[in-house]
């Protein structure tokens, strides 16, 4: 540093301003970068609850169906019809990755159904995720 007529010159002070300007940005950019990451994770997450629900209505419209049927199928069987519709798309993708579709029968005298819709949601560390539907079937 050194002072001519009054006036006082700093060599570097400036680049240094500079760089805890940038460091300061670099911080924020991740803290950006992560907000993002997450936000792709969650509405990954939602698309994939809201197949679960669009899988369960067409299991409980299967249901419905088959009761109207002059020949009905067992659950067993309407489980096995979902599971082999909604396990790979029309060019072979996989609609949720290791799908489950399980159908609780009522007990007896009652007539309320439960499907349950269970897959594998890795992106939260989760091993399984669920989905739980319970309606009533009237004849």
């Amino acid at each position: 540093m050194s002072i001519t007529a009054g006036v006082v010159k700093q060599g570097g002070f400036s680049l240094l301003e500079v760089l805890i300007a940038m460091l300061i940005l670099a911080f924020g950019a991740l803290g950006l970068a992560g907000l993002q990451m997450k936000t792709l994770q969650s509405s990954h997450s939602a698309y994939q609850r809201g197949l679960a629900n669009i899988i369960a209505a067409d299991t409980v419209e299967r249901l419905w169906a088959n009761a109207a049927a002059a020949a009905p199928l067992t659950v067993l069987q309407i489980q096995a019809q979902v599971q082999q519709r909604w396990l790979l798309t029309n060019n072979n993708n996989v609609t949720l990755p290791g799908l489950v579709t399980t159908i609780i029968e009522p007990a007896a005298g009652d007539t309320l159904y439960t499907v349950q819709i269970t897959w594998d949601e890795t992106r939260f560390d989760d091993e399984n995720t669920s989905f739980s539907y319970s309606f009533r079937l009237y004849p």
